[in-house]
């Protein structure tokens, strides 16, 4: 036993991590149906077909150092989902963003890249937006159920978890419930999958959710929920559902900012700074 107890792995220790970079991806169409353990694989298959000098941990099973935040769940389709990948060798974040965005299946996008400033990441991601869309329901019905659930103190629903049937307040994370346009609203978004395909005359109810990160975490089936609990509001087929943004809350005018810009802020400093001593 003391003989097992000193085994060290063989062979020289992995190289540092001297590099963090942070990506956003989407999962979009058919593809929003992967799940997390899904997007894992591909993305570590992209990894090595692109050649990414991936830091891996120590230890007799290195793996490459990933970390993976706050995803959506499965069936949710995304355009803000955020990866951040340690480096054993410097890289420019928008050229391995294109090169691990060509090695992804369509669908599974690489939309953003920067170096990764501080580790406080999963701190800025305080809250997301979502777009719900309810097929066969009337706008006028999803106002007056929408002003129903805002309008209540607490809006109790219950979700089945690993640890059994768990029930919490789905009112107190949402920080604003609106029906929107369809059309207007997407030409604003200009998302892929576009609410103007919806057919003339079809009803079809689209809300804007923005939810706080909380714990637990309240999701956009847990706003449903508590729709049909305060005004009965039925869904005919299971909601439509894209997480628009997620990132850093203003507190003032509840809008969900970039979590990026701080990072981007700190490269875009870095130059002039360098250059100041020899200014002097």
């Amino acid at each position: 036993m003391s003989a097992l107890a000193r085994r060290t792995p063989d062979g020289p220790p992995p190289a540092p991590a001297v590099q963090r970079i942070r990506l956003r991806y989407t999962k979009r169409g058919r593809l929003r149906f992967t799940s997390h353990r899904d997007f894992q694989r591909a993305l570590e298959r992209a990894l090595r077909r692109s050649a990414v000098p991936m830091a891996y941990s120590a230890g007799f099973t290195p793996h490459p150092k990933i970390s993976f935040m706050n995803a959506a769940p499965t069936g949710a389709a995304s355009e803000a989902e955020y990866v951040e990948l340690a480096l054993a060798e410097r890289r420019e974040p928008e050229l391995l963003r294109k090169q691990l965005d060509e090695s992804l299946p369509p669908g599974l996008d690489v939309i953003d890249a920067v170096e990764a400033v501080g580790k406080d990441f999963m701190e800025r991601l305080q809250a997301s937006v979502w777009l719900l869309r309810l097929d066969g329901v009337e706008s006028d019905a999803a106002r007056n159920a929408v002003a129903a659930f805002l309008a209540a103190d607490e809006v109790e629903v219950s979700r089945q978890t690993k640890n059994g049937l768990r029930t919490f307040d789905a009112r107190g994370a949402v920080i604003s419930l609106e029906v929107v346009d369809p059309q207007v609203d997407a030409g604003v978004l200009g998302l892929p999958e576009s609410t103007t395909d919806i057919p003339a005359g079809r009803a079809c109810a689209i809300l804007r959710l923005v939810v706080r990160h909380a714990t637990p975490a309240v999701r956009p089936d847990d706003v449903l929920s508590g729709l049909r609990a305060t005004a009965d509001l039925a869904l005919p087929v299971p909601a439509g559902v894209t997480r628009l943004a997620q990132g850093p809350l203003d507190e003032e005018t509840g809008a969900v900012t970039d979590p990026f810009a701080s990072d981007r802020d700190a490269a875009t400093a870095l130059p002039s700074e360098a250059a100041e001593p020899q200014n002097a």
